[in-house]
């Protein structure tokens, strides 16, 4: 018997060779949460478990056309970005989500996730593209979700503690963002990982479990994804980061090995047996 579709969410995102990060992780994360997923894809990267080892661009305007595309027709309920890779593809995102009604302020919410560089410290982000996200992104997003090295890239702020995470989140939200989420995993120091999700006016600390393992390959794209997942349900924005936090933990505990190197955060544990 034929059923309803479920929710729909998007990702603009690069592709990832090694299936660990990247628009591969994001549609099973949307696929794990209930969601259909959908993928504008903005990059090809060659890579595998130890590193990057070349990535092609694809050209702007396929990019803004997949988006027009799919929510022309298909319709969607959120969309994330991760990868972006250049400024010229940021500014041919930028009009399409204007054009067809995503972002703050529209009736489809955006989170931003604002990856510069592979876990293993490979460039996936132009030098000169931080300024479109912090003049043209950032405005458009209704959540922005750096981790500490792309927070000091965006805005300088080297977050060591609970003080210059709350620095960092204040300086961060007058880029534009409805919501900023400052994600504190790369604090190693700290016993529990915890996050701070900023309105402008409040703050709000999500604490989670530390996991001691090194497979956390895609773990950034897994929370923005998840998070994106439960905005497209109709969730609001700390409801959503809420659900994010809680199904990141378990996916770090399901981590696994792959290949010789660093493996990725699972979200097959939601899968019986």
């Amino acid at each position: 018997m034929a059923q309803g579709a479920p929710c729909k969410a998007l990702t603009i995102a690069g592709s990832d060779s090694g299936g660990g990060a990247g628009l591969q992780a994001d549609l099973r994360t949307f696929f794990a949460n209930g969601v259909h997923g959908m993928s504008a894809v903005t990059a090809v990267t060659v890579q595998n478990s130890v590193g990057v080892r070349g990535v092609a661009e694809i050209p702007p305007d396929v990019v803004a056309a997949q988006i027009k595309a799919v929510t022309e027709d298909i319709g969607v309920d959120a969309a994330k970005t991760g990868m972006l890779a250049s400024t010229e593809i940021i500014l041919a995102i930028v009009a399409a989500i204007d054009e067809v009604g995503i972002g703050r302020g529209a009736r489809t919410p955006l989170v931003v996730d604002p990856v510069a560089a592979s876990m293993h410290g490979d460039p996936l982000l132009r030098a000169d593209a931080l300024d479109a996200y912090r003049t043209e992104l950032f405005g458009r997003a209704t959540l922005v979700t750096p981790n500490l090295d792309e927070v000091r890239l965006l805005v300088g702020v080297d977050v060591t503690d609970g003080a210059s995470q709350r620095e960092a989140a204040k300086a961060l939200h007058k880029l534009g963002a409805q919501w900023v989420l400052v994600k504190g995993g790369h604090m190693h120091d700290d016993p529990e990982c915890t996050d701070l999700l900023y309105d402008g006016a409040e703050f709000t600390e999500l604490t989670g479990p530390r996991f001691a393992t090194r497979h956390t390959h895609g773990g950034g794209d897994t929370l923005a994804a998840s998070i994106t997942s439960a905005l497209a349900k109709g969730a609001t924005v700390p409801e959503a980061v809420a659900h994010g936090k809680r199904f990141i933990a378990r996916c770090v505990e399901a981590s696994y090995p792959l290949g010789s190197g660093v493996g990725p955060v699972s979200p097959l544990w939601v899968l019986p047996g």
